[in-house]
């Protein structure tokens, strides 16, 4: 569930969201993910859940049968139509990822960046199982999200009982955000994923990991 600090931070955020990816220390993992997301998704019918200006879409949109982008902030969906992407691969809409639809058929693979460790962990499993419920079975999933990177990344604020870690992000707005940013490990993901997904892989770059699996 998105929760209103998440929320109001991401449509503040929206504007100077894409600046990460300019970081040059980035670059070089960015390279690589840009070639092994294309490569995984090629030829799909693609659902992306989250996906903010349409950084990644503009990439999957050059070699996805089609995409449906979908994210919950109205500005940063603004910014992504404002990249002017073929209207009869790619449809943006604003909708929440915890309440889809059900699209048996519909789609092949679903991607999400960034998004997986904003789902707190005790929500995983049922989100998964949601998933398997409203697509059907044998759907691709590929997820790509953040690795800790001591000196790097945003410090950690708190960690509550069920082992979700939040931090404190300032935003453009002056205010300060807590923010849920979970870093879970390899095992742990493949422990997740076992419940309602196979053959799961996982790859670490430096900044970031991008894992699949098929919904079971």
């Amino acid at each position: 569930m998105i929760t209103n600090q998440l929320a109001q931070y991401y449509a503040v955020s929206a504007a100077t969201y894409d600046e990460v990816y300019e970081q040059p220390e980035r670059e070089d993992d960015l390279e690589d993910l840009h070639d092994m997301i294309a490569g995984a998704l090629e030829g799909h019918k693609v659902l992306e859940l989250g996906c903010g200006t349409g950084y990644w879409t503009e990439t999957i949109a050059d070699v996805a049968a089609s995409v449906h982008a979908i994210d919950f902030c109205p500005e940063m969906l603004a910014l992504a139509r404002e990249r002017g992407l073929d209207e009869d691969i790619v449809e943006f809409s604003q909708m929440d990822a915890f309440a889809l639809p059900d699209s048996p058929g519909r789609y092949t693979a679903v991607f999400a960046a960034g998004f997986w460790s904003h789902v707190k962990r005790e929500e995983q499993e049922k989100f998964l199982k949601g998933l398997r419920a409203k697509l059907g079975k044998d759907v691709l999933i590929v997820l790509l999200d953040n690795t800790y990177v001591d000196g790097v990344s945003t410090v950690f604020a708190r960690t509550d009982l069920e082992g979700n870690t939040f931090q404190i992000r300032l935003a453009a707005d002056g205010q300060r955000y807590e923010v849920l940013k979970n870093y879970p490990t390899d095992s742990a993901l493949r422990k997740k994923m076992a419940t309602a997904a196979r053959e799961t892989r996982v790859e670490r770059l430096e900044y970031y990991y991008i894992l699949s699996c098929r919904l079971k």
